[in-house]
């Protein structure tokens, strides 16, 4: 059930960031195809998170403390950007175009997530 929460949290923090930012965009027809789009590239981006991120982390801790951490809104940019690759690749109506919409994604991704799963996620 927990990882239901998740998909629905990040997919609608997705949505957020595609409705808030001209850069992002979920096309299709009607809203039930738009919602389908948007789990399923929630679950793209939860894959790409779970298998990259910790490798970028382990990698890149240099920059994570010289940075004081802001490094990790460069990554998960770019992560939004793979995601938004991954999701052209195999046909799905998700874009992400470039680095500072990406960016902003992030943000919008991570507040928006946050306080989504402060409501939904209770264990």
């Amino acid at each position: 059930m927990n990882i239901l929460i998740k998909f629905v949290i990040t997919a609608a923090s997705l949505a957020a960031a595609a409705y808030f930012l001209d850069g992002i965009s979920v096309a299709g027809g009607d809203n039930v195809e738009r919602g389908v789009t948007l789990v399923a590239v929630a679950a793209i981006f939860g894959i790409v998170n779970a298998l990259l991120k910790p490798i970028i982390k382990t990698l890149g801790c240099a920059f994570y403390v010289l940075t004081l951490g802001l490094f990790g809104l460069v990554v998960n940019a770019l992560l939004l950007m793979l995601t938004g690759w991954i999701a052209e690749q195999v046909d799905l109506p998700f874009a992400v175009d470039g680095f500072w919409p990406a960016l902003w994604g992030a943000i919008i991704v991570g507040v928006v997530g946050w306080a989504l799963s402060l409501v939904l996620d209770r264990e």
